[in-house]
């Protein structure tokens, strides 16, 4: 049977965009856009789940959840915030939310998130297609990726911002023993410090006020698979105190419970940020960062890998227009040689970003420069080379001017002077 998750979100297209990811992955789907709304629908409709955003026009996810509670219904909460509202993510998951999502929201986030809450049959959730890179340096990665996979070893992913550091990631897990595992990703930079403990490690009924049932914890929802740390830079003090003594002892209380549980993970993490820096400014643990990085992988840039533009933004192409329901057959010459132009300054993620913009707008089945809105960024990105060749050609000329006033007053010092 179909497991029915309702959706209560007020922006429209963002709405549209969960139905679609759910429908897709297996669920039925019911949508509202206020609070009252979506009380009548969990009265009407027998809902598994419901997934709510913390601000609505009418009413707010957080009395949604307090309406829940009091009426006694025995439906998980999922609560999708902003980094503003992160307070009101902390109240929610205290009056009794399963989790919550900060946005942007990412699909395979969310999926592996409902997975785990509604306990479905099959427990693996499986992964897309990914891209077999045509750069070498690319490919350098991937092969050293996939040699370290079928070690135990604790593998630390550098690289830039949106460079792909999560596929690394998810090629290591689905290359290892644990591939038939659960591969749950974690943003630190995103777990609220007074949640730390919970989230990570669970926490039991009666653990704390609101605290009103047994809660998985993110080393529970990935046991015997691969837990992926991600933002590791951005970690508090408090989590990496945490995570220290788990890696050591490898076992953990979950909050409110005083028998251990192991803690049968693989760990993987990714930062952008020089770790060495880190530690060096008392920013992160030194002895933790070497439980981290066992083993090091570097992920290049988009920038380093040109071969990769065109591939890549094919790639993303065909799974947007597949998502979206629009038929696109390519890119025009001028569209390709603007992706090719073009610096990349947020890698493969701002190139992605960049494909999805142009299905949704493309008028033809060939997605032109325009359609990507790399029309004026190109046009910056040559001016600005051009700028910088201007600048450095009048270096070169005050220097040399200044260098023929100073061998002439020289010349005079040693005739007159000296």
């Amino acid at each position: 049977m179909r497991k029915k998750v309702l959706i209560v979100e007020d922006n429209l297209i963002l709405s549209d965009m969960l139905e679609k990811w759910l429908l897709k992955a297996g669920y039925d789907v019911v949508t509202a856009t206020d609070e009252f709304s979506a009380r009548r629908k969990i009265n009407e409709s027998n809902v598994a789940l419901v997934l709510t955003d913390v601000r609505l026009p009418e009413g707010d996810g957080i009395s949604l959840l307090e309406w829940n509670v009091r009426q006694k219904l025995p439906i998980p909460f999922v609560v999708m915030t902003g980094y503003a509202s992160i307070a009101d993510a902390v109240r929610a998951v205290k009056l009794g939310a399963k989790d919550y999502l900060p946005k942007p929201v990412y699909e395979e986030q969310l999926l592996e998130l409902l997975h785990g809450l509604l306990k479905l049959p099959v427990t693996v959730m499986r992964e897309k297609k990914m891209l077999e890179r045509c750069s070498a340096v690319a490919r350098e990665t991937e092969r050293i990726a996939k040699r370290v996979a079928g070690s135990e070893c604790a593998v630390m992913i550098l690289g830039p911002n949106g460079s792909g550091k999560e596929s690394i990631a998810r090629m290591i897990h689905l290359h290892s023993l644990r591939k038939d595992y659960l591969f749950v990703a974690v943003n630190c930079g995103c777990v609220p410090r007074e949640l730390a403990a919970s989230e990570f490690f669970e926490h039991v009924k009666g653990a704390f006020t609101g605290a009103v049932k047994d809660t998985e914890g993110y080393f529970g929802r990935a046991r015997g698979g691969t837990l992926f740390l991600d933002e590791i830079g951005n970690m508090s003090h408090e989590i990496q105190a945490l995570l220290l003594r788990v890696l050591q002892e490898k076992v953990y209380n979950p909050v409110g419970s005083r028998i251990e549980q192991e803690a049968d993970v693989r760990i993987l993490s990714a930062t952008n940020e020089d770790m060495k820096l880190a530690i060096q400014g008392g920013r992160f643990r030194e002895d933790l960062y070497h439980r981290l990085a066992e083993f090091e992988v570097c992920q290049p840039s988009l920038a380093e890998c040109p071969e990769d533009i065109l591939p890549l933004a094919d790639f993303f192409r065909k799974q947007y227009s597949e998502e979206m329901r629009q038929e696109t057959s390519g890119f025009t010459e001028q569209a390709k040689s603007a992706l090719l132009s073009y610096s990349w300054p947020g890698n493969i993620r701002q190139l992605a970003n960049r494909v999805r913009r142009a299905v949704l707008l493309a008028e033809s089945p060939l997605l032109s420069q325009k359609d990507l809105g790399l029309e004026e960024t190109v046009y910056e990105t040559e001016n600005l080379k051009r700028k910088k060749s201007w600048m450095r050609s009048m270096k070169k000329n005050v220097f040399a001017k200044h260098w023929r006033k100073m061998k002439t007053i020289s010349v005079v010092q040693r005739k007159y002077w000296l």
